[in-house]
């Protein structure tokens, strides 16, 4: 590699090099994208720059996944786009990281700036001369966007990854083809950085902290944000300081290490467990920790919590009843509330987690009632596990995560086919980590492609395919109807699209609760060399009992 000139003091900087200073500050160490003929000009410094790969994507879309992944493992995530079509194809993805809360610096080569001045009718825009159309459309879903020249660009770029950093969502960046290899303009600026008001915050300790000390029966509920702040540590210090239940949420699994003591498994209302809903929802004071009250999040609604019991904290503000204490952040509020606050005396009751048992025979055809206990003991410490869409991310959180495993999925966009590409990410991210894909196959043929990625870049996944030939979830979610026509889906080879992308592959298809059980126990051997892909051959209509609790609530509201 040419060692790259952002890299020797004292030399100007050209605005693509600089660009990749700054994400290479950061951790980034790959770019996802697609190569256009807008962006040849940020790829030709790329592939010159010595800390930072391109990683070639099949598609913008799964580019989008894969960054995403990799930057709910790494903290932050970048994709390379071209103008228009490539930067549209990717929007799906993008919107999908607003919602979820993941920080992504998405880069789109545009044409070149006189062009633009122009107004030319070029390729790849809407042949009106508008140039700034796109750029329009993803400032609904980004945080900031930014159009980068020499002039500016020691600002805007700074600017747009603080901005990704600070509220955890995608920031986007216009970079024209002629503008990536000028030199920048040196400029110094001091960009304002978040600062909690004092004031404020000893306010809401104060009130807090007496709350607490008035709660008989108190209960610490982690969400979201502690998993991109990266506040798990600050979360946990305060449980044990306090001794109290934890359970958390689904878009906040893993925020809190399930083996500790304290640990009570997965709140999702009437959806999940009695008995962590009732701990949960009979509680006095619930300390939740950045949540997110979505219909995913509280099991279609049906959480159940007293708003006078609750107290929030959120990346910048707390909220107690509904008193609310403006511009604290999270960081600061739980630094200064481990502190203060003192142990209860109330015991964490004993819990005992959907999957500890596993009772079904190994010569009955394969299901849910055995794989989803299977998966759970063949679980390793560090692993990553990806649920797509639909049954898997419902089976799938109450699973119990060993130490350090990290759980992703993506309920609140819900976008099937993410699971694939997300893997691809996850494997790029942590090299040295287990990934384990869990996928139905109406999700998997969406963006199969990225397959080739694993296979063309080494990656050595546990891909766990069930086949089907439905979108079985979306049947369940149709109570009107379950015997449609339109959820049914073609069934596929996939052993042989494995041999189609060109790469060796540990692979095999199972009926029977034996068969599966053998086939974990060979591919956790053949994952150290090579890509895994297990096909589980389930009956129709089967699901797991989070799904199966929602069909029957929506059947409720139907009479």
């Amino acid at each position: 590699m040419v060692e790259n000139a952002g890299n020797q003091p004292g030399m100007q900087q050209t605005v693509g090099n600089y660009l990749y200073d700054c994400l290479s500050r950061e951790g980034i160490t790959e770019i996802f994208g697609v190569p256009g003929d807008y962006n040849f000009s940020l790829l030709d410094i790329l592939e010159k720059y010595q800390n930072i790969n391109f990683v070639n994507c099949r598609n913008e879309l799964n580019a989008g996944y894969a960054a995403d992944a990799y930057a709910r493992i790494k903290g932050m995530g970048a994709l390379i786009t071209t103008f228009g079509v490539g930067e549209l194809s990717a929007c799906n993805a993008i919107a999908g990281s607003y919602c979820e809360r993941v920080p992504v610096i998405h880069i789109v080569g545009a044409p070149k700036t006189m062009v633009q001045q122009q107004h030319k009718m070029m390729h790849h825009t809407l042949l009106d001369g508008d140039f700034d159309v796109f750029r329009k459309m993803y400032e609904n879903i980004s945080e900031y966007t930014a159009i980068v020249t020499p002039e500016n660009a020691a600002f805007e770029i700074p600017t747009a990854i603080q901005r990704a950093k600070e509220k955890k969502k995608p920031v986007y960046m216009l970079i024209a083809i002629d503008i990536a290899e000028k030199q920048m303009v040196n400029r110094e600026f001091n960009l304002p950085q978040r600062q909690t008001d004092q004031r404020s915050l000893q306010e809401a300790l104060q009130q807090v902290s007496r709350k607490i000390k008035m709660a008989q029966s108190p209960v610490l509920l982690p969400d979201i944000y502690v998993l991109r702040y990266n506040l798990q540590a600050q979360v946990q210090e305060i449980a044990e300081k306090l001794n109290v239940p934890v359970a958390t949420m689904i878009m906040g699994k893993g925020s809190f290490d399930e083996i500790h003591k304290n640990y009570i498994g997965l709140y999702a209302g009437n959806l999940g467990t009695p008995e962590v809903q009732n701990i949960v929802e009979s509680s006095d004071c619930i300390l939740a920790v950045g949540p997110i009250w979505s219909d995913y999040n509280t099991g279609s609604f049906t959480a159940n919590i007293n708003p006078v019991n609750l107290i929030e904290i959120q990346p910048d503000y707390v909220k107690i009843g509904i008193a609310m204490y403006e511009n604290i952040m999270i960081e600061d509020m739980l630094r200064e509330l481990a502190v203060i606050i003192s142990c209860k005396t109330a015991a964490v009751p004993g819990i005992t987690f959907p999957y500890d048992n596993n009772n079904v025979s190994l010569d009955e055809d394969v299901s849910s009632n055995y794989y989803y206990p299977r998966f759970q003991q063949m679980l390793k410490e560090n692993d990553i596990l990806i649920a797509d869409a639909g049954n898997f991310e419902f089976g799938l959180s109450q699973l119990r995560l060993p130490k350090g495993a990290v759980y992703i999925t993506q309920g609140g966009w819900g976008s099937i086919g993410y699971g694939t590409p997300a893997a691809f990410g996850s494997c790029m991210a942590a090299k040295d980590r287990r990934v384990l894909l869990f996928v139905g196959d109406g999700s998997h043929q969406m963006t199969t492609q990225e397959v080739s990625s694993m296979l063309t870049n080494g990656c050595k996944p546990i891909i766990f395919l069930v086949n089907n030939q439905e979108y079985t979830v979306e049947k369940y979610l149709n109570v009107k109807n379950k015997q449609t026509h339109y959820n049914d889906i073609p069934e596929w080879n996939y052993s042989k699209l494995l041999e189609a992308y060109g790469g060796d592959a540990y692979k095999v298809k199972v009926y029977t609760n034996r068969e599966l059980d053998a086939a974990i126990s060979t591919a956790e051997e053949q994952c150290r060399h090579r890509l895994c892909l297990i096909e589980i051959y389930a009956p129709k209509m089967d699901a797991p009992v989070m799904v199966l609790k929602s069909n029957h609530l929506l059947e409720e509201k139907q009479k």
